[in-house]
């Protein structure tokens, strides 16, 4: 069975329905990290409004990348406006101390998240840095 991202699901909060302007998951794909450098990027999850992949080396998980267009919920959206820190322009926010989510193009949510405490903060940053955000940033 598939861990669904657990900010995807409190994003969502109670909602059922996905607005109608929100992307199709599978346009996300190509903003995401290419794989290479012995590490393998394993897409999980796509549907209307949200994209999820793994990163894994040598078959381990090391982290959990998504992008979540906020269309469907625009309260998701709230968390990023007292953002203290910004990542290449975008307000950048830090949760649960495994997870680093910036709001790209004042819509999409793009987020590293790992549970591993050897994959830290840096690695997360590092890892937001290789996603095509100025392309994401385009999308309408």
């Amino acid at each position: 069975m598939m861990k669904e991202n657990v900010d995807w699901q409190s994003a969502q909060g109670k909602k059922d329905s996905v607005a109608k302007t929100a992307i199709d998951g599978s346009v996300f794909n190509q903003f995401f990290p290419k794989q290479g450098d012995g590490y393998d990027i394993v897409f999980k999850q796509e549907k209307s409004g949200f994209a999820q992949a793994s990163l894994q080396q040598g078959g381990k998980e090391l982290a959990t990348f998504s992008i979540f267009d906020t269309t469907s919920n625009p309260e998701a959206r709230t968390k990023f406006d007292t953002a203290t820190e910004k990542f290449v322009g975008f307000p950048l926010v830090t949760e649960e101390a495994k997870s680093l989510s910036a709001l790209v193009g004042k819509r999409f949510q793009v987020q590293v998240r790992s549970d591993d405490p050897a994959f830290g903060e840096s690695d997360r940053k590092a890892w937001l840095e290789k996603f095509d955000l100025a392309g994401i940033a385009e999308l309408e």
